[in-house]
C-alpha cells in the first residue's frame, strides 16, 4: 500500500503542453483585465491606488503560474504549500473590500491552472455585476467636532450641543486646564446634514456657546497608501 501511494505521487504529473500553459495564461490574462476594470469603476474613495490594482491582476496571473508548476501532482502541492508557509507578507490591507478582491483573484488564477475556464467565466461574470451594483454604496462617515474655549464656556459648550443634538452626540473627550476647555463628540454623517452642513454648525456653535475654534473631522476606515 505504502510503495503504490508513493508511486502515485511520483508518477502522476499531470504535465502541461505549451498549448494548455498558453491558453492558462490567455484566459487569466483577459479576466485580470476585467478584474482591474471592476475595482477601478467600483472604487469611491480618494485613496485610489493604480499600483494595487497592477497587482491585482499580477496575482491573477501569478495564481496561474503557480498552478501550471503543480498541475495534478499531490507531492508537488504539498512541497508547494510548504514552501510558501514560510512567506510573510506585512502589507496592511486598508480596504475590508480589498481582501475580497484578492482572494478573487487567487480564486480566478486557480481554475485558469486547472482549465476551469468555464467556473472562472461565470464567477467573474457573477462577481463583476454584484460589484457594479453594491459597489457604488457608501459608507456612512462619522465625524469628530472639536470644541475649544476659555474655562467660562465650560458649561455652556456642552449645553449648547446637547440642544442642537437633541442629545445624541456622543462626547468622547472632556479636557478642562487652568484657563481653558475641550470637548470632543461624535455625530454621524446624517446628523451633521440635519445641523445644516459644517459651515451653519460652525456658525451656530461659535454665536451660542462662546467657543474660541471649532473643528469638524471626518472618521473614515480608509488610510491612504
Amino acid at each position: 500500500m505504502k510503495k503504490e501511494l508513493i508511486k502515485y505521487l511520483v508518477a502522476n504529473t499531470g504535465a502541461l503542453t505549451i498549448k494548455d500553459v498558453l491558453l492558462n495564461f490567455l484566459v487569466a490574462a483577459l479576466i485580470a483585465v476585467v478584474i482591474f476594470l471592476s475595482y477601478r469603476l467600483t472604487h469611491t474613495g480618494a485613496a485610489y491606488s493604480s499600483r494595487f490594482n497592477v497587482s491585482l491582476a499580477m496575482l491573477v496571473l501569478v495564481t496561474t503560474l503557480v498552478m501550471n508548476v503543480i498541475g495534478n501532482n499531490v507531492a508537488l502541492s504539498l512541497g508547494m504549500v510548504g514552501a510558501l508557509s514560510i512567506v510573510r507578507f506585512r502589507t496592511a490591507v486598508k480596504d475590508s473590500r480589498d481582501t475580497a478582491y484578492i482572494f478573487w483573484c487567487v480564486a480566478t488564477g486557480i481554475c485558469c491552472g486547472v482549465q476551469e475556464y468555464m467556473i472562472a467565466a461565470v464567477g467573474c461574470a457573477v462577481i463583476f455585476i454584484f460589484l457594479i451594483i453594491f459597489g457604488l454604496i457608501r459608507s456612512s462617515e462619522r465625524y469628530l467636532i472639536i470644541l475649544r474655549g476659555s474655562l467660562e464656556s465650560d458649561k455652556s459648550i456642552g449645553a449648547v450641543v446637547d440642544e442642537k443634538f437633541k442629545g445624541k452626540a456622543r462626547l468622547v473627550v472632556h479636557n478642562t486646564g487652568t484657563q481653558d476647555c475641550e470637548y470632543i463628540y461624535e455625530i454621524t454623517e446624517k446628523m451633521l446634514d440635519a445641523a445644516g452642513k459644517s459651515g451653519n454648525l460652525i456658525e451656530y456653535l461659535r454665536n451660542n456657546s462662546k467657543v474660541d475654534t471649532v473643528n469638524i473631522v471626518a472618521q473614515t476606515d480608509e488610510i491612504s497608501r
